[in-house]
């Protein structure tokens, strides 16, 4: 195989005649200039140059290689070109069904990546909750991918069809009023909670259905203040002092002054965050972006920062 580097070099050294000129036009050294032109010429079986001390001189062979050498590299540049626009026209659009707190703390910075850019594709979001987003791939085909959470062993169910990839999960926190002056640091059990406050989950739904078991196992029975099924309400009303409350992880990222996060080691519960594909729509391209969006979601910045100048008693 002749490397289409040394044709350059070739034609550069034909057309200047020296390997000192073609070297400074080409950015080599005069060394590097006569080395490729030696392999030129073992690869082709041909001499291409008479040699002296002062000078080159170009036999015919170098001559006619030189006139095929320059549309071969026209040839290259114009291959070079088309595949360069054939692969800003394969993008691949990308349906995607998103829950909201993923869609405000990680899909933002997925977008911000440099490495996004490079995976050529037209995304299409919606937002909306597991249950809502799952029908789109159940219907129509709405949705290519679906990006979805369960919390333990709740009722959420999909469609056989499709590949589900774990990408992480994201941890429940306890979450109190400042006001109260329970510090980070203080020892509390679960059932120490039971008359205290609480903001808790609509009843009925599965997370509120698991909350609720896992709240019992624990032997707390909490005192319902208010019933909220958006994160963001529960930790402005526990800043507020209205009640305790149980929030991911997630959310905590942009949580309001006025909240203490309390580690109960008996409350152990996860979101459990997954992608759902349709089979037929998991390209390379897709795959790429499933990696991208773990590695995202598992990075330590997704991680909320300790209590900002929280009380610390015992």
């Amino acid at each position: 195989m002749i490397n289409p580097v040394h044709l350059r070099t070739l034609v550069e050294v034909t057309r200047l005649g020296s390997f000192a000129a073609a070297a400074t036009r080409l950015g080599y050294t005069a060394s590097a200039v006569s080395q490729q032109m030696s392999a030129l010429e073992r690869d082709t079986g041909v001499e291409l140059f008479q040699r002296s001390a002062r000078s080159i001189q170009p036999t015919e062979a170098a001559l006619v290689m030189t006139r095929h050498a320059a549309k071969v590299l026209t040839d290259i540049e114009a291959l070079m070109a088309a595949a360069s626009r054939t692969a800003d026209t394969t993008r691949q659009e990308l349906r995607l069904g998103i829950f909201p707190s993923l869609a405000t703390y990680v899909l933002p910075r997925i977008l911000a990546n440099p490495a996004w850019k490079k995976l050529g594709i037209d995304l299409r979001v919606s937002v909306a909750e597991p249950a809502q987003t799952i029908q789109g791939l159940r219907t129509g085909g709405e949705l290519d991918v679906a990006l979805v959470y369960q919390v333990g062993q709740s009722g959420l169910a999909w469609p056989h069809t499709v590949n589900r990839q774990w990408i992480g999960d994201d941890d429940f926190r306890v979450v109190l009023p400042a006001a109260w002056g329970i510090g980070t640091d203080s020892k509390v059990a679960a059932d120490h909670l039971s008359d205290m406050p609480w903001i808790v989950h609509h009843p009925g739904t599965s997370d509120a259905t698991v909350i609720e078991r896992l709240f019992a196992s624990c032997n707390l029975h909490p005192r319902v203040v208010a019933y909220s099924d958006d994160f963001h309400a529960s930790l402005e009303m526990a800043a507020a002092g209205l009640g305790a409350a149980l929030v991911p992880e997630l959310a905590l990222l942009h949580r309001p002054a006025g909240v203490v996060v309390l580690d109960v080691p008996e409350i152990r519960l996860a979101r459990n965050v997954f992608a759902l594909l349709i089979n037929e729509k998991q390209t390379a391209q897709v795959q790429l972006f499933v990696e991208l969006l773990a590695d995202t979601f598992n990075s330590p910045a997704l991680k909320p920062a300790p209590n900002p100048s929280a009380p610390r008693k015992s």
